[in-house]
Formats: structure tokens, sequence, C-alpha cells
């Protein structure tokens, strides 16, 4: 797949699967950046962070997959 098909994949995406898909790349992105800055945090820390904070109200509950 090439990144423009990622691209159209991603535009043709409900507002709200974007939502939550931004929702749980948090704490990678996080962790991903403070290694950069040579600061690591265990992944398993900001999950526990990010969950004491309410998710945006336009992002639904996830139905049982």
């Amino acid at each position: 797949m090439n990144a423009k098909e990622n691209i159209t994949r991603w535009r043709a995406l409900p507002p709200e699967e974007k939502l939550r898909r931004r929702w749980e790349a948090i704490p990678l992105d996080v962790a991903q950046s403070m290694a950069f800055e040579r600061e690591p945090v265990a992944i398993e820390k900001i999950t526990a962070t990010l969950a004491q904070i309410a998710p945006p109200a336009l992002l639904k509950p996830l139905k049982a997959r």
C-alpha cells in the first residue's frame, strides 16, 4: 500500500474513528517523543496517566469486537 492509498483511506474514515485512532495513539507517540529526547518513560505509565483523563466528548464508547 502506498502513501496515496493510505491518505485516501484516512480521509474516508468517519470523524469518530479518526478521533479514536488519534486518542489511542497518544501513549506510543509520547513514549517515542520522550525516548527521542533521551528521557524514556514506560508506555504503561503513560497509558495509566491517559486512563485518568476523560476522552473527548465526541469519542463514542467502543462496541464489543
